[in-house]
């Protein structure tokens, strides 16, 4: 059964730092560009970092630049999302999401995990 899991998700102060991780069950992500998106009920879905099959290319959205770092272990089955000098507007549900290519859209996501970022 193919399954994305994320977690790592809290409430937190401005400034502070979580890290967030995604495992995949059921498939192999070596064979996937992953990705993280973010989302605020109402609003569209954001796409925040994507990191190649490899690992060795990744890309942010310019909202996250330098304060979020993207990595995986394929290994484990794993993908990270390190978040740090949180601000306010970081505060939504971030997704991790799987795409057979670096353009293509996902083709499959997690339910997600809460990032509220609250003084």
């Amino acid at each position: 059964q193919v399954e994305l899991v994320e977690s790592g998700g809290k409430t937190v102060q401005p400034g502070g730092r979580l890290r967030l991780l995604c495992v995949a069950n059921g498939f192999s992500i070596n064979n996937y560009v992953m990705s993280w998106y973010r989302q605020v009920a109402g609003k569209e879905r954001e796409l925040v970092a994507n990191i190649t099959k490899t690992g060795d290319i990744t890309a942010y959205a310019d909202s996250v630049k330098g304060r979020f770092t993207i990595s995986r272990d394929n290994n484990k089955k794993e993908v990270y999302l390190q978040m740090n000098n949180l601000k306010p507007e970081d505060t939504a549900v971030y997704t991790c999401r799987r795409h057979s290519t670096w353009w293509g859209e996902p083709d499959y996501w997690g339910r997600g995990t809460r990032v509220s970022v609250s003084s």
